[in-house]
């Protein structure tokens, strides 16, 4: 059962004491003008009650036999909250009329402009803070900005309660939000809609890859664009609701200084700035790959930067005998690429996160990669080279110049070969 606030306890004893009244004067005069009386007053008592939600609307319900008729106010208090199932401070709930209206009253008394989430459920959820990020065509939620003071009207079919999410004379920070939500409806068409209609083919998987980091790229552009911290907030969340920025390292490090420039005491930009701290992202580019020793697979130990010189170019590639797309890369790309450039100063040093000896020869023989330089600890995926350039993902590249600066890093099939041959030919 909804808790009622004690303001609108208060409002509904004030209301049951006219109904009351009103009754005793029916009963003692029996005349019309009572009634009429009792009728106006009960129509101007609700109407107050309208007028003083700080949030209310409209929400479709006919699609909706599998949805609790409910609303929830849910608010993310810190920035890795947003857009996070199970974390989100449930504030309020409403039931939602079979005419479709809800009405959410009192809210807190905030200070300054806030985030908060709208959210629906299924029949049968046990939580109310559970957010869905898998379509955005039907997820069951919407990130709104609360202005102290205000009053939000919203409407939504509640079976896709994202897609169709509106707000009635939108703020200008709301209607970035909207403007984001539109964009992220188009990308997820546009790269991710069919990731699970593929037939999972080794060669398909980088290009899944690929899409993923667009989706990404695309949202995070948006945050670079606005000039509204809490939906740049959203929109980088979006781009990764599980917090995973690696292969977006770049991106979100840049994203840390603009905000940090501008709201430098922003809880959340705070947050942002650690997460985006070098030391937590892998080795960016423009950055200079750390001196490390490599356990060569001839038994010698040498260094990195040992292996960069005289080299126009090397490929640091980090793969694994275990890894199919990595194997579909060293036969159609990497090969060819290594035949054309090695004479002119190319070179590929591949690590693998190998366990077993015998595994990463026979990988080596079958791709044809004995052509270049290979190394492993033969630590798995749990090994220092991985810890000093801080991933935890592969197929992963760096392409190096002979200093060991990052020029350029996870690029692979023709965006791999493409870089390569420009730099090459312009040495």
């Amino acid at each position: 059962m909804k808790k009622l606030s004690w303001n609108r306890l208060v409002l509904y004893a004030v209301l049951m004491s006219f109904v009351i009244k009103s009754f005793e004067e029916i009963v003692n005069f029996m005349h019309m003008k009572n009634v009429l009386k009792f009728t106006l007053l009960f129509v101007l008592m609700m109407q107050s009650c309208s007028e003083n939600a700080e949030l209310s609307g409209t929400i479709d319900l006919d699609a909706g036999a599998d949805w609790k008729p409910t609303v929830y106010l849910i608010q993310p208090e810190k920035f890795d909250d947003v857009a996070q199932s199970f974390v989100g401070n449930v504030l309020d709930s409403a039931q939602v009329s079979k005419n479709g209206h809800f009405e959410l009253i009192n809210l807190p008394a905030y200070e300054e402009p806030v985030l908060l989430e709208l959210a629906v459920q299924r029949k049968g959820e046990k939580y109310p803070n559970r957010l869905t990020n898998e379509n955005p065509k039907t997820d069951n939620y919407f990130p709104l900005i609360y202005q102290p003071g205000s009053q939000i009207r919203i409407e939504a079919d509640i079976a896709h309660f994202q897609s169709t999410f509106a707000i009635e004379e939108p703020s200008a920070a709301n209607k970035a939000l909207l403007q984001l939500r539109d964009i992220r409806l188009k990308v997820y068409e546009r790269y991710l809609a069919g990731i699970e209609e593929d037939h999972g083919a080794d060669e398909d998987l980088l290009e899944r890859e690929k899409n993923v980091y667009n989706f990404k790229m695309e949202l995070i552009d948006f945050s670079d664009s606005t000039a509204k911290l809490l939906p740049a907030m959203v929109a980088l969340r979006w781009a990764s609701p599980e917090g995973n920025y690696e292969r977006v390292a770049e991106l979100v490090y840049k994203q840390s200084e603009k905000w940090n420039t501008l709201y430098p005491e922003h809880a959340w930009v705070k947050e942002l700035a650690m997460v985006a701290d070098k030391r937590n992202l892998p080795i960016l580019v423009g950055d200079l790959i750390p001196e490390t020793q490599l356990p060569m697979k001839d038994g010698v130990t040498t260094s990195l930067q040992t292996l960069l010189e005289n080299q126009k170019m090397v490929v640091l590639d980090v793969w694994a005998s275990w890894c199919a797309p990595c194997r579909v890369e060293n036969r159609n790309v990497l090969v060819p690429l290594w035949e054309e450039h090695h004479e002119n100063g190319f070179q590929i040093v591949a690590y693998g996160l190998e366990s077993s000896e015998k595994a990463w020869s026979n990988a080596i023989t079958k791709d044809g990669a004995h052509r270049w330089l290979h190394a492993s600890h033969l630590q798995g995926d749990q090994n220092p080279f991985m810890d000093a350039l801080r991933l935890t993902t592969i197929p992963a590249n760096f392409l190096l110049d002979e200093k060991g600066e990052v020029l350029a890093k996870n690029l692979h099939g023709e965006d791999l070969v493409s870089f390569v041959t420009n730099y090459m030919e312009k040495q």
